[in-house]
């Protein structure tokens, strides 16, 4: 095998040990993690190693008692009779079980995976200014330490003036010697060809020429000097003469000064709901439990600080702890409401001002008659939340008194905050989540 086919054999092997998230999700056992390390099954392979060609060391027709004679055998490794041979030996069949490695990554990196694996693209937002830091030097200020002068500022307000003000004196001093002209007359016709000139100036340039004493009547008038003299630009002046002096002026003067970065920290508070009435048997608490624990998971990894509320239901909602939330069942009946007055009494606790808030409910879809439009509706409307989601598990389809998603879908189709997913088995988990995670209110 050359090299060419060992990278690409260690390339499979990467691939073959990278976890499949998807696949995890849909039936990896989700018990063995924690909020802090996710640990996920991979394939056990045998990574191939690189042997250098012992030469030395006797091969193929070199014996170890000199050259061999014609016909002599080969002695292979594992034949019949060979007592130092790795050949397969009689036994029982073992008995132990085989051994089951796991890639263990914290919620962060499953964050990452998750994002690339099902195209998410969720970037949450900080709420709470923790501190300010200084970043780059890129603010302009009027005052500052003569070492933070922005010199390239100065020389560009002080161009702009001297392209704005400069004018051709040359061209002034000529319209001077048009006969019978007196200053006032100068100026006002260099004013109408936008020649910005001063009265004053005018008037030191006709003493001037008089003391030179140049003739003041060279031109007819105005039209005979323009039609006989041309007038350069600033910018042609420029290009010609170059440039040797910019008026700077001290309100030209711009310091820099590091910008202000606030730096938030980003919170989420998830409020998971989930309906443990009679009617919610295991499979549908299982698919519950393999929906919410990797959101869980991905909220914790891309938030600076995540906590978790879990409510449980019947026809009466009360708080429990996480391990009580996915095993807990009850024989009531079903109030979905109860759930979300209760939840909206916890967010009192996180203000939205400084947390982002996520209210994540589950079941079968099955509600108390219009407990779900006359009720949870509204408090839906009325709990500020980046994210409202229902999570309807009904494997097999729904039943007739099943409406409860399609009526959170039909009232609240004008908020952009608020997504149902169907998860009807394993494999339309990995959908729900990313249907879930696309929808957050940004």
């Amino acid at each position: 095998m050359g090299l060419r086919e060992d990278i690409e054999r260690f390339r499979e092997i990467g691939d073959e040990r990278r976890p499949d998230l998807a696949e995890f999700i849909r039936e990896g056992d989700l018990s063995g993690s924690s909020r802090d390390a996710v640990r996920i099954p991979v394939k056990l392979v045998d990574l191939p190693g690189f042997e250098y060609d012992q030469r030395d060391m006797g091969g193929v027709g070199q014996g170890q008692d000199g050259t061999p004679q014609p016909g002599q055998p080969v002695d292979v490794p594992g034949d019949p009779g060979d007592a130092d041979g790795d050949g397969d030996e009689d036994g029982e069949p073992g008995e132990e079980g085989g051994e089951h490695g796991y890639y263990e990554m914290d919620p962060e990196e499953f964050a990452r995976e998750l994002d690339e694996e099902l195209g998410l693209d969720l970037e949450p937002k900080g709420k709470r200014v923790v501190e300010e830091v200084e970043g780059d030097f890129t603010e302009l200020t009027r005052a500052g330490p003569n070492s933070t002068l922005d010199f390239e500022q100065l020389f560009k307000r002080g161009l702009k003036r001297k392209l704005a003000t400069d004018f051709d004196e040359e061209y002034v001093r000529e319209a001077c010697r048009v006969a019978g002209a007196d200053a006032r007359d100068v100026f006002e016709f260099c004013r109408e060809d936008n020649v910005l000139v001063s009265l004053a100036w005018v008037r030191e340039a006709l003493a001037d020429l008089e003391a030179e004493g140049v003739a003041l009547d060279e031109y007819d008038d105005f039209d005979d000097f323009a039609a006989r003299v041309e007038r350069d630009s600033v910018t042609a002046r420029i290009r010609r003469d170059g440039l040797r002096d910019v008026p700077f002026r001290r309100e030209d003067e711009r310091y820099r000064q590091p910008e202000v970065i606030e730096k938030k920290q980003k919170n989420v508070v998830v409020v998971n709901i989930r309906d443990v009435s009679g009617s919610m048997r295991q499979t549908k608490r299982e698919l519950v439990e393999r929906t919410f624990t990797p959101l869980d998971w991905y909220l914790t990894g891309k938030y600076d600080e995540a906590a978790f509320r879990y409510v449980a239901h019947d026809a009466d909602a009360w708080e429990v702890e996480r391990g009580e939330f996915f095993g807990i069942r009850s024989g009531g009946g079903t109030r979905i409401s109860s759930a979300y007055e209760l939840a909206a009494e916890i967010l009192e606790e996180y203000p939205f001002s400084e947390w982002n808030r996520y209210v994540f409910a589950a079941g079968d879809s099955e509600n108390s008659s219009n407990d779900t439009v006359e009720n949870v509706v509204p408090l839906i409307r009325e709990i500020p939340a980046n994210l409202h989601a229902y999570v309807e598990t009904q494997p097999g389809g729904n039943t007739i008194n099943a409406t409860h998603a399609e009526e959170v879908e039909r009232e609240l189709a004008d908020r952009d905050n608020v997504v149902v997913a169907r998860v009807a088995g394993p494999d339309d988990v990995p959908d729900a989540i990313r249907t879930i995670l696309s929808t957050e209110d940004t």
